[in-house]
């Protein structure tokens, strides 16, 4: 159902494609604005100064227009693929209703429409609505058929459960008429409602050559789907619903659908569903040849103000021996949070985030209208809350790019160079993304990753390279990529402040591997980096106190020009070095020996809350005990080592200007993992 953007909150929005690029590419401006537009320019934002950059901006095709949103997913048989069929004598499919309000479509063509409205069921053939105000069950699957008798029309719907079995069976005289333009699954022909919240499976075409039929597949697709039997029929699947549903035939006895593809057979479709939007390229800047990888943004000036719309520019081959890792998975799943207010107490407006709200958008840690959860998106979108002034409404403080942009700015004062590349542009080139270089950097919240990626990164400390995990709850959960898409199926275990699917639809799509926690698989956080969350909170954050260990010749050098024991008293979130997520160590879940706790924070506030996936064998008062974060060093037998800052707010807390504790103890760890041999790391 296409929708004017509303601008309401920001008079400008857009993204680029692509969203990274190397020196000597080109990214291409999309934007939907109701505001002139007075000028385009390209900006660095991770400079200690944020700069214009002289880059030409080449203007495509007509002025920045209001563009429209296109909401829901729905299945498709075109007009052509129905003339192809020839003469359609009925129709089936499987359907699975949860929750919709109002007026929608099971299935439509020119001559008749199957509606439910409020979970009455109305049929149509053509001008004449032959049923009505029939109940239907919800969240329960149900056949449908609909066709020529021969003698007339009929309509069966069988059913539900063996305690609550449903079947309607209904016989009309009247005439068959078979379609003659396209059969649409969960949306009107008119698309002027929503469209229908609903899993679909098993739709087959009766024909008077037989049957043509469709099983969907588990892995996503976003070819035509071709049917087999009497003809080869293509059905699509529009705007980007989730694959790999369970369906009629999912018994409980596997949740792999490698292993037992029959049981996953459905696809549900959401009246919020949003693909990648295909808004036109309004500019265009090609990227020199000699472009220094790093964060940018078209800088956008209109009537009433300016917005900045961020990509990144990423190294093809080593300049320096440290890179950093955008964590743009981490973005991606955050963009556009709707975070509705009678779930959350804000502390702060955000003009991303209402226009998320106005526009009906969602993160990946929303759910949609049906309570089913937002598990996969495109970067081809807005992502509004993507922005270097950006403050969370929950802190009320800097999050995500804006605190990653502090670090990279304290780098560049105080003579730290690097290279940058993005999670994804790791995830296509595996292990030769990291080659040559001598430390990996990450930002201040690297919770997502693939299989893909975490792999390159154990490959590479294994081979002598460095690991400076300078954020919290990192390396966490598991996502895949294809093209401009990401996926996220989140695991019962992370029950919180976000939604949690069932354990039967953990599987990814996109690969069908299993999703959740990466440490589920055998890897993740505990294994790699030696700590995971602990603790979650929005209120005031805490210093680290150094440890006995910390004194270890080891560890003290990271101390060195430290006159204090504790720090981090500070910082732009939430006010300190420690907090809204943190870390701490954990044998029993995979901590190696070798891991060592040079400092500590407590004394957190009771509204910092326990991770839920946490067992403590000693009941409460080990609990209590563990109300901490643990900054942790692990040297490595490779030659390399493993930092851990252990806490979403350490990067806050480095110096704007000057110096401080906790920005000499980032230049003492960046200083020596700068000065490390390459050669272990080349030559693998």
């Amino acid at each position: 159902m296409k929708k004017s953007v509303v601008h309401d909150a920001m008079a400008v929005v857009g993204y680029t494609f692509p969203w990274h690029a190397p020196a000597g590419g080109a990214v291409d401006l999309h934007l939907s604005t109701d505001s002139a537009v007075r000028a385009v320019h390209l900006m660095r934002l991770d400079t200690p100064e944020p700069r214009v950059m002289d880059w030409p901006v080449k203007r495509l095709g007509d002025a920045p227009g209001h563009e429209c949103l296109d909401l829901g997913s729905f299945l498709r048989i075109g007009t052509p693929q129905v003339a192809a069929a020839g003469n359609i004598e009925g129709i089936s499919f499987e359907v699975f209703l949860t929750r919709n309000h109002g007026e929608r479509v099971l299935v439509e063509t020119d001559s008749f429409a199957l509606l439910v409205n409020d979970g009455g069921l109305r049929f149509r053939l053509g001008d004449k609505v032959l049923l009505s105000d029939q109940p239907l069950p919800q969240r329960a699957w149900l056949r449908v058929e609909i066709g020529s008798t021969g003698l007339g029309v009929a309509l069966d719907i069988v059913g539900g459960d063996l305690l609550a079995p449903f079947r309607l069976h209904r016989e009309f005289d009247e005439n068959w008429k078979a379609p003659g333009r396209e059969l649409l699954f969960g949306a009107g022909l008119a698309h002027d409602r929503p469209t229908l919240n609903a899993k679909f499976a098993a739709v087959a075409l009766r024909l008077s050559s037989g049957t043509a039929s469709w099983t969907f597949p588990t892995r996503l697709t976003d070819a035509p789907m071709v049917s087999s039997g009497a003809a080869a029929l293509e059905l699509e699947a529009i705007n980007l619903p989730a694959f790999c549903m369970t369906s009629a035939r999912w018994t409980g006895t596997s949740f792999d659908p490698r292993l037992v593809p029959s049981h996953y057979d459905a696809i549900h479709c959401h009246d919020d569903d949003l693909g990648p939007l295909d808004w036109p390229a309004r500019f265009r800047t090609d990227l020199p040849d000699g472009a220094a990888s790093g964060i940018y943004a078209f800088e956008v000036e209109h009537e009433r103000g300016t917005e900045q719309i961020v990509f990144f520019v990423v190294a093809s081959a080593p300049r320096n021996r440290l890179l950093f890792l955008v964590p743009t998975a981490t973005y991606l799943a955050y963009a556009d949070e709707f975070l509705p207010e009678h779930l959350y107490e804000w502390k702060c407006g955000d003009r991303g985030q209402q226009f998320a709200i106005d526009n009906n958008l969602r993160s990946l840690y929303d759910y949609h209208s049906d309570a089913s959860g937002v598990s996969i998106c495109s970067y081809r979108k807005p992502k509004t809350t993507l922005r270097a002034d950006y403050k969370y409404p929950l802190c009320g403080d800097p999050h995500n790019l804006p605190v990653d942009l502090h670090f990279l700015r304290f780098c560049h004062a105080n003579g730290i160079a690097f290279d940058l590349t993005t999670d994804h542009a790791l995830h296509e080139r595996g292990l030769a993304g990291l080659e040559g270089y001598a430390a990996v950097m990450t930002g201040s919240h690297p919770e997502y990753m693939s299989v893909e990626i975490e792999d390159a990164l154990r490959r590479f400390a294994a081979a002598g390279g460095s690991i400076a995990y300078l954020g919290g709850n990192g390396f966490a959960g598991k996502v895949a990529f294809k093209d401009d898409l990401m996926e996220l199926r989140r695991s019962p275990l992370e029950a919180g402040r976000t939604w949690d699917g069932p354990v039967a639809e953990q599987a990814l799509a996109i690969t069908n591997e299993p999703g959740g926690h990466l440490r589920a698989s055998g890897r993740g956080e505990f294994s790699l980096t030696g700590v995971a969350i602990s603790l979650m909170g929005f209120d005031r954050g805490r210093p680290f106190t150094r440890t006995p260990a910390s004194r270890d010749p080891a560890a003290a050098w990271l101390f060195e020009g430290v006159d204090s024991d504790t720090f981090g008293n500070d910082g732009i979130v939430l006010g300190a070095a420690a907090g809204y997520e943190v870390d701490a160590t954990d044998a029993h879940l995979g901590t190696h020996p070798d891991t060592m706790v040079i400092a500590r924070a407590d004394g957190f506030p009771d509204s910092f809350v326990h991770d839920a996936t946490r067992w403590y064998e000693g009941g409460e008062p080990q609990r209590e005990d563990r109300r901490c974060a643990e900054m942790t060093l692990r040297p490595l037998a490779s030659g390399g080592l493993i930092f851990s800052a252990s806490s979403v707010a350490w990067l806050g807390a480095l110096p704007a200007s000057g110096m401080n504790e906790v920005g000499r103890i980032t230049l003492n760890l960046l200083t020596r993992l700068s000065a490390a041999s390459t050669d272990k790391t080349s030559e693998e």
